[in-house]
């Protein structure tokens, strides 16, 4: 059997107790952190909770090389874990397919996600979010500002009243970006750029989900622009026409 385990947000206790359960239960463990991290934790740490050894992989490990990971579970119970939840946002479906064509039972068990925590944390109501997208370094993306991509994302979420969830670039362990360069977009550096196309539009940061003290602020993107918000991971939500009880809640919460 091969099984997906959401590891949650933030820390080793973020996981479910049945997704405890199945890791401390399988003969193997893998695990890839290039999508997203457990910021509050190490895999020291991560080992030492779940009283198993955990064979990272990295990116190539998983979408062009995921035999090893197959093979093991031909033979044997393995869990494949992931911050948030393994299919929502670091989807990997296509190993689930990989090992459903070799004939491997797979199995998810959920993790809470930077989706539902942003709806969560904000008051903003879940069902009125609409696509999601990510907003990259400039580098990353060759060009300068904000791709065209993710202008059209927001603009047409705004048009029809729909907020958007922009997740924003981790680059820590990719072997392509310079050690000297953040590794971790943060809410400030996001606001700046989007700043640009939408000066005077309404955002909400969204920092540290899942930990004892997540941050949650509102203001204009050229507002938030100007502000920290400290240690990763960040988000940033950009709403679409507030419901009262929306004003209501940004206000009390986020000092809208």
């Amino acid at each position: 059997m091969l099984t997906f385990v959401g590891l949650g947000l933030y820390d080793e206790r973020s996981v479910t107790i049945a997704g405890r359960d199945a890791i401390r239960e399988a003969d193997r463990v893998f695990a890839e952190f290039y999508t997203s991290r457990l910021v509050g934790t190490d895999l020291e740490s991560l080992e030492a909770f779940h009283e198993t050894d955990i064979e990272v992989r990295d990116r190539a490990g998983i979408e062009r090389d995921p035999e090893p990971i197959l093979d093991a579970a031909e033979r044997e119970d393995v869990a494949f874990l992931t911050a948030g939840d393994t299919m929502v946002s670091t989807t990997h479906t296509d190993l689930r397919l990989r090992a459903e064509e070799r004939g491997i039972e797979t199995h998810v068990v959920h993790g809470t996600t930077a989706q539902t925590a942003a709806a969560s944390l904000t008051g903003l109501q879940n069902y009125r979010f609409g696509k999601a997208t990510t907003l990259p370094f400039e580098r990353a993306h060759g060009g300068d500002g904000v791709p065209d991509s993710v202008v059209r994302v927001i603009e047409d979420n705004r048009s029809r009243d729909l907020h958007t969830l922009v997740y924003l670039d981790i680059k820590v362990d990719d072997p392509h970006w310079d050690d000297g360069d953040d590794t971790y977009m943060t809410a400030d550096r996001a606001a700046t750029l989007l700043a640009e196309e939408f000066p005077e539009t309404l955002a909400v940061v969204v920092a540290r989900a899942g930990s004892p003290n997540p941050v949650v602020a509102a203001g204009t993107l050229s507002e938030l622009a100007e502000r920290s918000f400290g240690d990763p991971l960040h988000l940033l939500v950009i709403p679409g026409e507030l419901h009262p009880v929306e004003e209501e809640t940004l206000d009390a919460i986020a000092d809208a």
